[in-house]
């Protein structure tokens, strides 16, 4: 149900306008420089409002300035603070000038910022409530920041603006040292490394995999692995604890084993390589054929 929160109804458009090409969001179509689309007020099929609310948002819809084609837009109109919960509502227009309808993801993040673009929250909305925003069309909706993720206390009633974050350009996949590796490495070792990670095929987008690097026995008849974890998301990834089993190159389990990782970070789009090692106690076999090895975590 469409239900906007109790506003002044004195009081006009509040909030700035931002805007980004379509291609941004969705990728595809560019800008045109020459087509100018001024959007039709669109309320959602299943909201109820009184016939002064709609009057109120199409005066404010005439009023909005006009877009390029292909260009998606949030013009803010109105912010209020909820002083007993600490959230922040917000009214705003979510305009399309695509010549055609869309619908926005359901993870998507919007920032609050402030009239010199600081943030005043951040926060991540289920956009596919609003529905498929038609064809040349401006819809009012509301967001709500909880106030966990509200960033400053005094906040602006004016001149403020909600915006999309958008996703940074995925640079290459790059290796990620801890410290103390970066500390200890000879720089050929550093190198080799680097330039094993760049010539594997990276991980897909949001995959976490583990790739063998070495593996040698111990002069104390321990099995010491080292991995590659490799990271496909765009978070970064930590680790607390990890089960591990190794099968040798006649596919028999040569070791099993859980190791507490104390919160290890792959940070995202890297590989990060660690060496696990498994006490003799541990080693399953006592004669290992490691021309050929795995290493991996056993499914649950």
């Amino acid at each position: 149900m469409f239900n906007l929160f109790k506003r002044n109804k004195n009081v006009g458009k509040q909030g700035a306008d931002s805007t980004v090409d379509s291609k941004e969001l969705f990728g595809g179509e560019d800008s045109s420089q020459e087509k100018i689309v001024k959007t039709t007020l669109s309320l959602p099929p299943n909201g109820k409002l009184k016939p002064e609310d709609r009057y109120y948002f199409q005066f404010l819809n005439n009023e909005l300035p006009p877009l390029k084609q292909n260009q998606i837009s949030l013009s803010g109109v109105e912010l209020k603070v909820d002083d007993d919960s600490g959230k922040v509502f917000v009214t705003a227009f979510v305009r399309n000038s695509l010549a055609r309808g869309i619908r926005l993801e359901k993870e998507t993040t919007l920032l609050l910022l402030g009239p010199n673009d600081e943030r005043i929250a951040r926060q991540q909305f289920d956009l596919t409530k609003i529905g498929e925003i038609p064809a040349e069309s401006s819809r009012p909706w509301y967001f709500i920041f909880e106030e966990k993720n509200v960033l400053i206390k005094e906040i602006p009633q004016t001149d403020w603006k909600l915006a999309f974050e958008l996703k940074k350009a995925k640079g290459p996949h790059a290796l990620d040292l801890e410290e103390s590796w970066e500390k200890s490495l000879a720089d050929q070792d550093k190198e080799k490394l680097e330039n094993l990670v760049k010539s594997m095929t990276p991980p897909k987008a949001g995959e976490v995999n583990f790739m063998g690097v070495q593996a040698r026995v111990a002069d104390d008849g321990g099995l010491h692995v080292t991995l590659l974890i490799r990271n496909g998301s765009e978070k970064n990834l930590t680790l607390q604890q990890l089960p591990l089993t190794v099968e040798d190159a006649s596919g028999d389990v040569i070791a099993k084993g859980g190791f507490k990782l104390e919160d290890l970070e792959v940070k995202a789009n890297t590989s990060k390589p660690w060496t696990f090692i498994f006490p003799k106690e541990l080693v399953l076999k006592e004669e290992l054929d490691l021309s050929k090895w795995k290493a991996y975590p056993p499914q649950k």
